[in-house]
């Protein structure tokens, strides 16, 4: 069994991929598009420029994501994504081109369990934890 998180950007994925990109070092495996599909006539149409799925390698994970239903809002509550880093400056790397645009919600500091931890809203909505294993 494999579970992987599929995140619905609601016509806002290719500024995801883009941001994550620079922010986490994501790197498309794969992107298809809805105009590159075939017409689906018990589907809502969208917009054929719009991202009907991607698969997004962040580290050794993969991130599905998609543009949804491209009402411009998406919503991202209930769970996070935990970043584990093998060091203190990647952490504060990451933590801060995450918070670009976006929200720090636990400052990154040391805490008992991790030389960093910290917690951020990004500019889409999506909940993170950045952290460095306690060596």
């Amino acid at each position: 069994m494999h579970l992987q998180p599929y995140l619905y950007f609601d016509g806002r994925c290719d500024e995801a991929i883009a941001f994550y990109e620079t922010a986490v070092g994501a790197k498309v495996q794969m992107l298809l598009r809805f105009g590159e599909g075939p017409a689906q006539e018990d589907c809502a149409p969208s917009p054929p420029d719009k991202v009907m799925h991607s698969s997004v390698a962040i580290g050794d994970m993969v991130v599905m994501m998609s543009d949804g239903y491209c009402q411009g809002n998406p919503k991202f509550e209930g769970f996070a994504l935990s970043l584990t880093v093998t060091d203190v400056a990647t952490a504060d790397r990451v933590y801060a081109a995450l918070t670009d645009g976006g929200e720090a919600t636990v400052p990154l500091t040391e805490t008992f369990f991790s030389p960093r931890f910290g917690m951020v809203k990004d500019r889409f909505g999506v909940h993170w934890m950045v952290m460095v294993p306690k060596g």
